[in-house]
C-alpha cells in the first residue's frame, strides 16, 4: 500500500511519467464484445427539436399576462415577480444549507491494489479533442498513468478531420497499441457530443469513460469505477448506469482560477453527494462520466444539439429509470486563468442548462417527480440563479441603503435583509465545506470576494439568453494550456 500511495501522491503533484506500473493482464471474465449500434435519440429529447405545442402555448400565456399586468396593475407584476425571486432564491440558499449539513460521503476500501486479482471488463475510454495540440503530450501521459491491463483497455482520441494541428501532434507521440485515432469526418452541428457519438460506435468497452483534453484523472479511477458497477451487479441493482468521478481544477491562480476551484468543490463535493444521499438523479459534469456502455447506446447516447450534453445525459438516464453515483477517486483539471476563458465557457454552459430545461420540461414526457425535483433543485434553480443575483443583489443593497439613509425601513427591508444574509451565509458555509472536503485554499480574501464571482454569471447569462435566441446550438470552445507543474 505504501507503494500505491507513493505513486498517487506523484500523480497529484502532477509529475508521473508515462508508463506507471499497472496491474498485470488478467483474462477478462466478460467477452469483448462487437461495436452495438446506438438507438436513435427519440426526437422529443433533443434540443434540436423546438418547444412543444403545450410549451409554446404557457410561454404565450405567460407574456400576454406579463403584458396586461404591466400596464392594468403594474404594482402587482413587480410584487409577483419579487416573491418569484425571493422564493426560488431562498430555496436555493435552503437546498446548499442542508448540502453542508450532511456528512461527507463514507469512504471505501481502496481499490488501487485490491483489484489486481480480480477480472476486469474492458474499458473503452473517448476524449474529444479540437485545437488542442500543445496539451497532447501532456493528455497522452496521463492516460498512460491508468491503471488497469492493457488488453482490456482502448483510448479513443475522438479529433475533427480539419484538425490537422492536432492530429499531427499525435502522431508525433509514438502512441502504443492500446491507443486509437478515430476521425471524425465533418458534419453539423459542430459539437463534443457529436464526436463522442461517433466514436461511441466504435467503442469495444462493456464500460466507458469521457474525458476532456486536459484531464489527469487518478490512475485508479478505472478500477474503482468498475468494482462498483460490479458490486452493484453481483447484489442485483441493474439501475446503476453512470458513475462520475469529483473534479478538482489544480494549477491555476489569480482570482477566477482560485473561484472556479472553490465552486467546483461545492459541486462536487457537497451538493452532488447530497443529491446522491437523497436518491435524486444529479446533471453530470462535462467529463470523468463512466457509464455501461450497452445502457448509454439504449437510450441514444449524447444529444449533439445540446451544449451541455453532461446535464441533459445525467437526467435522461433517470428519465429511462437508471441511477447515477459518485466516485471517489478524482479527475484533476486546469482551471480558466481569466475572465475571457471564463465568460464563454460560462456562457455555453447556462445556455446548456436551458436546453436541458426546455427538453425535461416537455409535457410530453414521462412523469418522474425526482426528475422535476432534480431539474427544478439542481438545473432550474442554478439557471436563475446566474440570470438574477447581480441584478437581485444590487436591488436589495439599493432599496436597504435608501431606507437606512431616510431612517425607516419597512418590513420587506428586514425580510430582505433576513435573504441577503441568509444567502450569503450558506454560500459560504458550502465553500468553506468545499474546501476542507478538498484541500482548495480558499482564504478570508477568497470569502469576502466570492459574491463578485458570483455577480459576474449574470453576464454569462443574459449573454447565453441571446445565444439560445440566435445560434442556441453554437459550442464556446474552451482553450486548454498544460498545466504547470511545479
Amino acid at each position: 500500500m505504501a507503494t500505491a500511495d507513493a505513486f498517487k501522491e506523484k500523480w497529484l503533484k502532477g509529475y508521473v511519467r508515462p508508463q506507471a506500473p499497472f496491474i498485470p493482464s488478467i483474462k477478462s471474465a466478460f467477452p469483448v464484445p462487437k461495436p452495438a449500434p446506438i438507438t436513435p435519440l427519440p426526437e422529443a429529447f433533443s434540443a434540436r427539436t423546438g418547444p412543444s405545442t403545450a410549451q409554446l402555448f404557457l410561454a404565450l400565456t405567460v407574456t400576454a399576462l406579463i403584458i396586461w399586468a404591466a400596464f392594468s396593475a403594474p404594482s402587482g407584476l413587480i410584487s409577483g415577480l419579487y416573491w418569484f425571486c425571493w422564493i426560488s432564491f431562498t430555496t436555493g440558499a435552503g437546498v446548499r444549507f442542508l448540502a453542508t449539513l450532511m456528512p461527507k460521503p463514507i469512504t471505501v476500501s481502496d481499490p488501487f491494489l485490491e483489484a489486481s486479482n480480480e477480472n476486469l471488463p474492458r474499458y473503452s475510454v473517448i476524449v474529444a479533442l479540437y485545437r488542442e495540440a500543445l496539451i497532447v503530450p501532456q493528455l497522452v501521459g496521463a492516460l498512460s498513468n491508468l491503471v488497469y491491463p492493457r488488453e482490456n483497455l482502448e483510448i479513443l482520441y475522438a479529433l475533427e478531420a480539419d484538425d490537422e494541428e492536432t492530429i499531427a501532434a499525435f502522431k508525433a507521440q509514438n502512441l502504443p497499441d492500446y491507443m486509437h485515432l478515430v476521425i471524425v469526418p465533418p458534419g453539423t452541428p459542430r459539437t463534443k457530443p457529436r464526436a463522442l457519438n461517433y466514436t461511441l460506435k466504435q467503442a469495444t468497452g462493456e464500460l466507458v469513460v469521457i474525458y476532456d483534453a486536459e484531464d489527469r484523472p487518478a490512475p485508479d479511477q478505472l478500477l474503482e469505477a468498475a468494482r462498483t458497477f460490479d458490486r452493484a451487479r453481483k447484489t442485483g441493482d441493474a439501475s446503476l448506469a453512470c458513475l462520475q468521478a469529483p473534479l478538482r481544477p489544480k494549477g491555476g491562480d489569480g482570482f477566477i482560477a482560485r473561484q472556479f476551484a472553490a465552486e467546483y468543490a461545492v459541486q462536487f463535493d457537497v451538493l452532488l453527494p447530497a443529491f446522491c444521499r437523497l436518491k435524486l438523479p444529479f446533471p453530470l459534469g462535462g467529463t470523468s462520466n463512466h457509464f455501461r456502455t450497452k445502457v448509454l447506446k439504449s437510450i441514444g447516447a449524447w444529444d449533439s444539439y445540446n451544449v451541455t450534453e453532461d446535464a441533459d445525459l445525467g437526467l435522461r438516464l433517470a428519465q429511462y429509470g437508471y441511477t447515477s453515483a459518485m466516485l471517489k477517486a478524482p479527475t484533476i483539471e486546469t482551471p480558466p486563468s481569466n475572465i475571457y476563458t471564463w465568460i464563454p465557457q460560462r456562457t455555453r454552459w447556462i445556455k446548456g442548462y436551458m436546453q436541458t430545461l426546455l427538453v425535461h420540461s416537455r409535457l410530453t414526457t414521462t412523469l418522474r417527480l425526482k426528475v422535476w425535483a432534480s431539474m427544478i433543485l439542481g438545473v432550474g434553480l442554478s439557471t436563475l440563479a446566474a440570470l438574477c443575483y447581480a441584478p437581485f443583489t444590487c436591488m436589495v443593497i439599493s432599496s436597504l441603503m435608501l431606507q437606512a439613509l431616510s431612517g425607516q425601513f419597512s418590513p420587506i427591508a428586514y425580510r430582505d435583509l433576513g435573504l441577503l444574509l441568509f444567502g450569503t451565509l450558506s454560500g459560504m458555509l458550502a465553500l468553506y465545506q468545499g474546501a476542507q472536503r478538498t484541500g482548495v485554499p480558499f482564504g478570508l480574501k477568497d470569502v469576502l470576494s466570492a459574491p463578485f464571482y458570483w455577480s459576474l454569471q449574470s453576464i454569462s447569462a443574459a449573454h447565453a439568453i441571446y445565444q439560445l435566441i440566435v445560434k442556441p446550438f453554437h459550442w464556446d470552445k474552451t482553450d486548454h494550456k498544460p498545466a504547470a507543474i511545479s
